[in-house]
């Protein structure tokens, strides 16, 4: 069997944190881990890799401001490295993000249990890929693990944490506690699910609207509105389950499954993806042009990030500051 190296440092002691790929959601990863007073060191192959990513950075700052930072935390505590090697040589965490390209993914992790010190756990952000399909090169799996993050990484809370068949479970549990200490929040899975919980979950509510919008039962706008308006104000302080317990009054689930579970046969939903055409595709953009009514996509963002904001602290979930180790 695969050993990982003894882990050398405890998931409330890393100062270092090493972040392979700076696109959005790696970007938004160094944004996080500066937020939360770590040392970054950063890597990315593209020639306008380091301004690209600072610019990310600082344009992320005033939210993370809002959300309250870490003390000593700071954009200056970022590195961009010219080297791959560099950027993890002294790395007490890595965290890789880069394309969603399998034999992209199973070099470059390889590369990274090449270079990374011995002990150190390395994370992967992929949103789809099982570890298991993409640690086969490398000569000590058991210390690869998926970390995958929701977009923005520096605003949304959720990590979901696997290992695959050859990751060992003390990795999977020190990566867990490691981003609790970084104030995400964190789900432990128990084995790997194609597309991970959340994805899932995301995928048929999207097929089911793109559904809805190709045989012209509702509208984009109509669609968006029937989330923020409706279910997502539940959401985002309790999940469905939680939620449809609740519709079963003092019996709770059960009495809400024995009442509606024969509804669960009915033919509501459409699971299967449907054609995206050039219609559906045309109404979908469309849709979506004509919802953010001459918004720009900065103001956009601007706007989803202060509503996130706004949801988290309201809801009391902002993430806990980090306390420098005494």
């Amino acid at each position: 069997m695969d050993r990982t190296p003894t882990m050398t440092t405890t998931p409330q002691d890393v100062r270092r944190v090493a972040c392979v790929g700076a696109g959005v959601i790696g970007g938004g990863w160094v944004a996080h881990f500066l937020a939360r007073g770590y040392d970054v060191t950063a890597w990315d192959p593209a020639p306008d890799a380091e301004p690209r990513l600072r610019r990310l950075v600082e344009a992320a700052w005033p939210a993370l401001t809002r959300l309250g930072l870490a003390e000593g935390a700071s954009q200056d505590r970022l590195t961009v490295t010219a080297t791959l090697e560099e950027a993890v040589a002294d790395a007490e965490f890595v965290q890789e993000s880069a394309p969603e390209k399998l034999e992209l993914k199973r070099d470059l992790l390889a590369k990274l249990d090449a270079a990374t010190p011995a002990g150190t756990v390395i994370a992967s952000s992929t949103s789809g890929y099982p570890m298991t399909d993409m640690q086969t090169g490398a000569a000590t799996p058991g210390r690869l693990v998926v970390g995958h993050p929701f977009n923005p990484p520096f605003l949304i809370p959720l990590v979901e944490v696997v290992g695959g068949e050859r990751t060992e479970a003390d990795a999977v549990a020190w990566a867990s506690r490691f981003y609790e200490a970084a104030g995400k929040s964190v789900i432990t899975m128990k084995s790997e699910v194609p597309g991970f919980i959340a994805n899932r979950l995301q995928e048929a509510l999207w097929r089911e609207a793109l559904h809805m919008v190709a045989n012209g039962e509702a509208t984009v706008q109509e669609i968006d509105d029937s989330i923020t308006e409706g279910p997502g104000l539940r959401w985002a302080s309790m999940g469905p389950m939680l939620t449809f317990a609740l519709a079963g009054g003092e019996g709770g689930m059960a009495h809400m499954l024995d009442h509606f579970g024969p509804s669960l046969k009915s033919p509501w939903t459409r699971l299967e993806a449907p054609e995206l055409d050039k219609k559906l595709y045309d109404a979908v953009v469309a849709g979506c042009d004509e919802e953010a009514a001459g918004r720009t996509i900065a103001d956009l963002v601007a706007e989803r990030d202060q509503g996130v904001i706004d949801v988290l602290r309201a809801t009391g979930r902002l993430p806990h500051r980090r306390e420098e180790a005494k």
